[in-house]
C-alpha cells in the first residue's frame, strides 16, 4: 500500500472513541494503580502464611491480569469506516453493520455512572460501543458526526433492527440540535429503562422497539 492510499484509509476513518485520550490514559492508569494495590495486598498475606516465595507468586497472579488489562485500556480505540466498526485492544476486530448477526442496547451501571451502548456482532467477532456516559443530569455523548454516520450505517443495512436503532440514533441527534436537556434525550431516557446495580445488560428488542415508536 502506498503512503497516499495509507493516508486516504486514515481520512475514512471516524473515531467513535466516547473519551477522550486523556481520560483513557487517565483511567488506564488508575486500573493499573488498583491493580498493584490489590497484587500486593494479596501478596502480602500469602507471604504471612507461606512465606516469601508464596507472596511473590501469589502478587504476581494477581495482579499480571490486572494490569494486562490496565494496558489494553490504555490502547483501545474505536472506529467506523464505511459500515465496519473496529475496536482495538490486545488486537483489531472489526464487524460490519450490515452483515450483523446479533445487535442490542446494552446498559452497565457503575459507580453511580450509567453507559448506554450498542452491542454489535457479526463474523465470530463482537464489539461494545458505548454512545454515552451519564452520571445524575450530565454526562459525555458521542459526537453529531459520528452518530450521524453511525445512523446512516445502520439505515442502509435493510434490516429491521438495523432500522429501529438508526431512527434512535436520529431522534438523539435532533434532541441536541434543539438544545433539549440531557434528561430529555433518547439515550439517557432509554438507558434509564435499565434496573440499576447491575454490571452490563441489555434491553430487550421489543422494549427498544416501542420506545423508538414514541419518539418524535
Amino acid at each position: 500500500m502506498s503512503s497516499e492510499q495509507a493516508d486516504a484509509g486514515k481520512s475514512d476513518r471516524i473515531s467513535l472513541d466516547l473519551l477522550d485520550l486523556a481520560a483513557v490514559r487517565r483511567r488506564a492508569r488508575s486500573v493499573a494503580i488498583g491493580g498493584l494495590m490489590v497484587a500486593a495486598a494479596f501478596g502480602g498475606i500469602a507471604g504471612l502464611i507461606g512465606g516469601r516465595v508464596a507472596g511473590l507468586v501469589t502478587a504476581v497472579v494477581v495482579g499480571l491480569p490486572l494490569e494486562l488489562l490496565a494496558w489494553s485500556e490504555s490502547r483501545r480505540r474505536t472506529w467506523l469506516r464505511g459500515t465496519q466498526v473496529s475496536a482495538r485492544a490486545f488486537g483489531t476486530r472489526t464487524v460490519d453493520l450490515h452483515r450483523l448477526d446479533q445487535l442490542d442496547l446494552l446498559v452497565s451501571d457503575l459507580r453511580g455512572q450509567r453507559t448506554v451502548g450498542l452491542f454489535v456482532a457479526g463474523g465470530g467477532k463482537a464489539i461494545n460501543l458505548p454512545l454515552a456516559i451519564y452520571a445524575g443530569t450530565g454526562g459525555r455523548e458521542l459526537g453529531v458526526f459520528p452518530l450521524r454516520r453511525l445512523a446512516d450505517s445502520l439505515a442502509g443495512s435493510g434490516d429491521t433492527r438495523g432500522l429501529v436503532f438508526a431512527e434512535l440514533l436520529v431522534a438523539q441527534l435532533r434532541a441536541e440540535a434543539r438544545g433539549a436537556a440531557v434528561g430529555e434525550r433518547p439515550l439517557y431516557k432509554l438507558g434509564s429503562l435499565a434496573p440499576g446495580g447491575r454490571l452490563a445488560q441489555k434491553l430487550r428488542p421489543d422494549a427498544v422497539s416501542r420506545f423508538v415508536a414514541t419518539l418524535d
